[in-house]
């Protein structure tokens, strides 16, 4: 079976991946491709046809199409969700700067939909000073220990997901894994990491009157309305006129897979004009 044979089969696979993701709540690319293409192929001639991996999407191709989703379904009122998701995002970090913190992820990158929470990584030297931290802050959080398969190998990795404006996520990495370049689960590409430097530069070019009020007042104008679950809120559902337009594993995994020693002198840079300096 081949993409061209049935008119732009991985486009349409990728649409509906993506609508299963905003729409439905899940949260994997790996599931959302397959259940997608369970869906989509169902629908050929009436039968369930079997499909090779060629013919599914990328986890790229489903986070555009997810983003088109976003941007279709909520229109300026994402961008307006994007800054304060990184005014959180900044004043999480700046409460954890003794632990190197660095925002990774769609807060990141801009590639937020409803229901993006923030991903931090931190380094400390000591995990328990860590939590003594987190505690001291006021945080409420929950600890959770992952185990994963990376590079051939069982690691685990420690999680804390903390209920503040936001969700925050904070993944547990040892100091030494500051200067790696860890490679994104999506596209296999080094992953966008943000210092406290790094992320106010961003907030400075892609939102500089926001920005700027910001600055001023120390506030962001409508934050709580901002982001508010809206889970009981229609979608206003542009979905099934992508579907027909197209027919002619979340956001990127916060376990960073194995990459290559960065300088030591600088830190990864993943946006053209912004150093990590902090």
């Amino acid at each position: 079976m081949s993409a061209e044979r049935f008119g732009g089969l991985r486009a349409r696979i990728a649409a509906e991946a993506a609508r299963l993701m905003y729409e439905e709540g899940v949260d994997q690319y790996f599931t959302a491709k397959r259940m997608a293409a369970k869906r989509i192929l169902g629908l050929v001639e009436g039968r369930r046809a079997r499909y090779r991996p060629a013919d599914l999407p990328s986890n790229g191709e489903i986070r555009e199409a997810l983003l088109l989703f976003a941007e279709r379904a909520e229109g300026s009122q994402r961008t307006r969700r994007l800054f304060a998701l990184r005014v959180v995002a900044l004043e999480a970090m700046r409460a954890l700067a003794p632990f190197s913190p660095r925002l990774i992820g769609s807060v990141s990158t801009g590639h937020i939909r409803r229901g993006s929470d923030i991903d931090l990584h931190v380094f400390p030297v000591d995990e328990e000073a860590l939590e003594r931290h987190v505690r001291t802050l006021g945080w409420t959080f929950d600890r959770e220990r992952v185990t994963l398969q990376k590079g051939g190998e069982l690691r685990e990795y420690v999680h804390y997901h903390v209920a503040d404006v936001a969700p925050l996520e904070l993944t547990v990495y040892a100091p030494r894994e500051l200067r790696m370049r860890p490679r994104s689960s999506t596209d296999g590409k080094p992953i966008v990491r943000l210092g406290i430097a790094a992320l106010s530069s961003l907030c400075a070019r892609d939102h500089p009157v926001a920005w700027e009020r910001y600055l001023e007042t120390g506030e962001v104008e409508g934050i709580d309305a901002l982001l508010e679950a809206d889970e009981d809120e229609p979608l206003p559902g542009p979905f099934d006129g992508l579907l027909r337009d197209t027919g002619g594993d979340g956001d990127e995994s916060d376990c960073a897979e194995p990459g290559e020693e960065d300088d030591p002198d600088q830190d990864y840079d993943p946006l053209p004009g912004f150093e990590d300096v902090a």
